[in-house]
């Protein structure tokens, strides 16, 4: 039968010996002193934030990159890296296009119709990738893009709003590397061409498109803050490198190559600038023809003009650099030093588990809710405890591995994707809060199982087991999608820095912290498993026998 809950008396000595007090304060405090008073606890905890450093620092300090310049002395490290551009805010950016352009000052516009965005790139599958050797194959990368541009100037990083045809995302207006607005769908052809423009009214860009050159909608305005009073406005052709990804039992691999894009001009039109002015073709980025050098691309018309129709041919990206193998370049990622977090969590959930199943082994569970007859009260302290030791723990070790992993990375000349002050406080707290969860679930776990080996491996199963489905591709890459956003493994996706940008293809990739759930949403769903399984534990705690 279960313990009466009248005419008990309250100790003034709580469970373990401490002064409990009165009131939920005092059960809380008994609570405590009962969970610091076993060693194997605490050091569990300490092993967990021990874990989650180690394996963070570890990372970092193995990450090296080496290299070989023309034939030089080896080097190692930030001198391995070309210089990085970024974006007005900061953002690391890929800003490489051909560009067929004239000075514009003060406000004007620009019009032109596009009839063919045609591509190219490297054969991955028939033989070794020679860039200009002819290893290309036909072929169009999704977000392979030609139009038209209004951008501060010619150097990388510069402000700009554009209007393009893409790959297969119909008409874009894109900005300032992050910002993108759909417009028409469908593919540019001579017989369905877009009519894309821009205007420019001091620091605002308009941008329209049109099917027929008559019928104009608009599709974005946007504000490019400190603009200069003369610009450059023209034509650009792009695509960014081909990729391809094989997944396989227990690992992902890999491969890439170089990719072009040829988009075809024609009525084009220029107000606001210089009456005949020339046309000047620039390799931003040494993004002329792929197999050019950059001096090349510099030196090179790189474009055709035949009565007024123009032909452009450019290569790389215009868009923020994300984590994969697609990004240019070596980056990493504020979360990726806390990739010890999933050790770290293990150890809690153990922990986590035992704090209730350890009750019934010894059989105190008798004495505490004789104590307490409070069911529901003895639970809620039992949770607010170890809730409150795992995210105290857990916001210790993730602050001290990003704080010494991240440098160490840059250090090896790793690029770190830069995030607001904002984006990293989330990540460093939201970490501590998945593992308070997950150990108040796996605290409820316990409550409801009773038996430590059984509490333990439900845990496992529903936190730890998912995650490595998904991330060894051991299950089929929608199934590991799915296991990731309905079991609490979710919760992780509160790591989550980088978002995933429309305009940048990328794929669920745990590694490199891509959720298929947005942070907060994966993190609501691990605290719906949490209070599902807390309902549970106290509906069970008031029906059973001590």
């Amino acid at each position: 039968m279960t313990a009466q809950t009248t005419a008990q008396p309250r100790p003034t000595t709580g469970p373990g010996g401490a002064s409990g007090g009165t009131g939920f304060g005092g059960l809380v405090r008994a609570e405590w002193v009962k969970f610091r008073s076993v060693r194997g606890w605490m050091i569990g905890m300490i092993l967990a934030a021990v874990l989650m450093v180690f394996i963070g620092v570890f990372a970092a300090a193995n990450a090296d990159i080496g290299c070989q310049i023309n034939g030089g002395p080896p080097k190692s490290g930030k001198a391995c890296l070309p210089p990085i551009p970024h974006g007005p805010g900061g953002e690391v950016v890929s800003d490489g296009f051909y560009f067929v352009h004239q000075p514009l000052t003060g406000n004007g516009s620009i019009t032109a119709r596009v009839t063919a965005l045609t591509g190219e790139h490297a054969n991955l599958t028939g033989g070794p990738v020679q860039v200009g050797s002819g290893y290309m194959v036909p072929g169009l990368a999704s977000w392979a893009k030609a139009g038209i541009i209004v951008k501060q100037g010619t150097h990388q990083g510069s402000a700009y709003a554009a209007m393009m045809v893409t790959g297969s995302n119909g008409v874009r207006m894109q900005y300032n590397y992050t910002g993108d607005s759909a417009g028409m769908p469908g593919n540019a052809s001579a017989a369905h061409p877009r009519w894309l423009r821009l205007t420019r009214s001091g620091d605002t860009i308009t941008g329209y498109d049109s099917a027929d050159g008559t019928h104009w909608t608009q599709v974005s305005t946007v504000q490019l803050a400190g603009l200069p009073a003369t610009v450059q406005v023209g034509m650009f052709a792009t695509s960014p490198n081909y990729t391809l990804t094989q997944n396989s039992f227990g690992g992902r691999s890999n491969r890439g190559g170089p990719a072009q894009a040829t988009g075809v001009f024609d009525h084009v039109s220029l107000s606001g600038a210089a009456p005949g002015g020339t046309w000047t073709g620039t390799a931003v980025g040494g993004g002329g023809p792929v197999g050019q050098t950059r001096a090349q691309a510099q030196g090179q018309p790189g474009f055709g003009n035949s009565h007024g129709t123009f032909t452009l041919t450019g290569s790389g990206d215009i868009a923020p650099v994300t984590p994969g193998p697609g990004s240019g370049y070596p980056t990493v990622t504020i979360e990726q030093s806390l990739a010890g977090a999933f050790l770290g969590l293990i150890a809690i959930v153990v922990v986590a588990a035992m704090f209730f199943t350890a009750e019934y082994r010894r059989g105190l569970i008798r004495t505490t809710l004789a104590a307490s007859p409070r069911r529901g009260a003895v639970l809620a302290a039992k949770a607010l405890v170890i809730g409150g030791v795992a995210f105290a723990t857990g916001l210790i070790a993730s602050a001290i591995s990003i704080a010494v992993g991240v440098p160490k990375e840059e250090n090896q000349g790793l690029v770190l994707l830069p995030v607001p002050a904002l984006t990293e406080a989330r990540v460093i707290v939201g970490t501590a809060a998945v593992l308070a969860v997950a150990a108040v679930f796996a605290l409820a776990l316990g409550a409801v199982l009773r038996r430590s080996a059984a509490a333990i491996t439900a845990a496992v199963v529903t936190v730890v087991l998912p995650f490595l489905l998904a991330g060894l591709n051991i299950v089929p890459s929608g199934v590991g999608a799915w296991l990731l956003r309905l079991t609490p493994t979710a919760g992780l996706a509160i790591q989550q820095s980088i978002p995933r940008y429309p305009q940048v293809t990328s794929v669920v990739d745990t590694v490199r912290g891509y959720w298929p759930l947005s942070p907060y949403a994966g993190f609501g769903v691990l605290c719906l498993w949490a209070a599902a399984a807390l309902g549970l534990a106290f509906v069970l705690l008031r029906q059973r026998d001590a």
